[in-house]
């Protein structure tokens, strides 16, 4: 017997094995609106698999190449923060949702955004986006518009490890802006006072 002739098909099979395997999963994310076509998966910077996929750019914004900023956004696993994701820039003023911590003014100006309007109850938006409750009571809501110009990043959430409990990674995308509300750098503007929220 050649094993030469053997070896092939062995790994044939085991490659179509893997395909077939690939597109069951590719399938499965399709029902749960997390993958987009033709896109491939996503691994987090300590290598491990992201859940979702990164959102198409919304009208105003363009993909660009920032590495410094995307590392910016980026976490490990338990670390919160993105799990993967891309750099866009503002071509016109794109609007930006915030959900924040009241007894923390300076938090309304923070980092982490959305482009979806925030919605509750409480809980799952926590769990959606990966958010400790010692890290926000979650009780104020504020839309902003992106100035023109500025970058920020986006991409599903990475898991979050909390005093009492853990967070998985999760398919909804986050919008990371990088505002220094202490030292006065916004890239943000026209924002809205911050309604009660849920």
């Amino acid at each position: 017997m050649n094993s030469q002739g053997r070896v092939i098909p062995a790994i044939g099979f085991s490659l179509l094995l893997l395909l077939t395997g690939c597109a069951g999963l590719d399938g499965l994310d399709r029902q749960a609106g997390s993958q987009v076509e033709g896109q491939a998966a996503l691994s987090g910077i300590d290598g491990i698999a992201c859940v979702g996929q990164i959102i198409a750019p919304p009208p105003g914004m363009e993909v660009v190449s920032d590495e410094a900023l995307l590392q910016d956004a980026l976490g490990a696993s338990g670390e919160g923060e993105l799990c993967a994701g891309q750099v866009l820039v503002a071509l016109e003023p794109v609007t930006v949702y915030r959900v924040w911590d009241s007894a923390r003014e300076y938090t309304r100006y923070g980092s982490w955004w959305s482009f979806q309007l925030p919605e509750g109850p409480r809980p799952q938006y926590r769990q959606d986006n990966s958010i400790c409750p010692s890290w926000s009571e979650l009780d104020r809501m504020s839309a902003c518009t992106v100035k023109v110009g500025a970058k920020l990043v986006v991409g599903p959430g990475q898991s979050a490890q909390c005093k009492q409990m853990i967070y998985a990674k999760s398919a909804t995308n986050q919008v990371y802006i990088p505002n220094d509300a202490r030292n006065d750098v916004l890239h943000v503007q026209d924002c809205t006072a911050g309604a009660v929220w849920p």
